[in-house]
């Protein structure tokens, strides 16, 4: 083990993930929270592949694009309900 940065800010982006995808519950939060992380992921294995880290990267990206689906999909969720 290299450096311990990066499983820290994994740790942190993880624990972030979570405590957005608790806070909306809606059938397009779920949805997109799925869609996001399979995505996120792709992409993350394919950028960290370039850099070396390919498990990294699908990491990284995967809990990114679970927060970031999980946020669009909510505010699709909120807008439905209006």
């Amino acid at each position: 083990m290299k450096n311990k940065r990066p499983y820290t800010t994994l740790i942190a982006l993880c624990g972030a993930s979570l405590m957005a995808i608790s806070c909306t519950s809606g059938p397009n939060a779920r949805s997109g929270t799925a869609v996001g992380a399979v995505g996120g992921a792709a992409a993350g294995g394919i950028i960290g592949h370039q850099s070396g880290n390919t498990m990294e990267g699908a990491l990284i990206g995967g809990g990114l694009g679970a927060l970031g689906g999980n946020m669009i999909g909510g505010n699709k969720d909120e807008h439905n309900r209006r």
